[in-house]
């Protein structure tokens, strides 16, 4: 390996040492409890080394939140999207895609939505997630519930948002409870909601997924927020 490769590879180690510290400090600690210095000595790098890689304790929040954020809404749109199986089967594993990346990312699910911090950029950042979320919902609906009411919508949309994280903040007080239980208890709420609708165009929860490749089919979101265009590309 060459000194220049060695170099990258040196860089890109403290980098990712930096994210987990920083990841753990957040959820332990909050935003405003949490200091750079901290995080470089548990990091075992000087603030100078960390600066190399980040601007501001705030640069440094936000780059988590908006990689957490994209790697939340990777794997349920994937189960959503190309799993086997009716809707059913590809809702449920949806569900366990997402409880699965919580389940393995505690601190960092803390951090993303118990602390929001008094830093307005971050709570602007929080306010746009939730609305994302929201919109994306309010898309799955309209593309397998599309007998509902629209005025319906975004109160739906926003209900299944609040259950979704609701559950997975319960969770992480309660780390015995099996991750199935949650899987079950959120495919049971949707299941329940498209049972409501009766109507010809309504899909059930045995239906099968619509082509997502053809000609005039929508992009089908997944429950964190994003749709498989957002998910794979960045930000709005």
């Amino acid at each position: 390996m060459s000194e220049i490769d060695r170099s990258r590879a040196a860089r890109a180690e403290a980098r990712t040492r930096i994210e987990e510290v920083a990841a753990r400090l957040f959820a332990e600690r909050g935003f405003a409890g949490t200091t750079i210095g901290e995080i470089a000595a548990e990091a075992g790098l000087s603030k100078p080394m960390l600066y190399r890689h980040f601007d501001s304790k705030q640069e440094l929040h936000l780059a988590l939140l908006e990689r957490h954020r994209d790697e939340l809404a990777a794997a349920p749109v994937r189960e959503l999207l190309h799993g086997e199986g009716d809707l059913d089967t590809r809702m449920t594993a949806m569900y366990d895609a997402w409880f699965g990346y919580v389940e393995s990312h505690p601190y960092t699910w803390r951090m993303m939505f118990r602390d929001t911090t008094g830093d307005a950029q971050v709570q602007a950042f929080h306010r746009e997630l939730q609305r994302r979320q929201r919109e994306t919902d309010m898309a799955l609906l309209r593309e397998f519930v599309p007998g509902l009411p629209e005025a319906e919508l975004e109160p739906l949309g926003e209900a299944i948002r609040s259950a979704l994280y609701g559950l997975a903040l319960w969770w992480l007080d309660r780390p015995e409870q099996p991750r199935e239980l949650l899987v079950a208890t959120m495919t049971r709420i949707t299941r329940g909601l498209i049972s409501t609708v009766k109507g010809p165009n309504a899909e059930g929860p045995k239906a099968e997924m619509p082509d997502a490749t053809s000609t005039g089919t929508p992009d089908a979101p997944g429950p964190s927020g994003a749709s498989p265009s957002s998910a794979a590309g960045g930000t709005d």
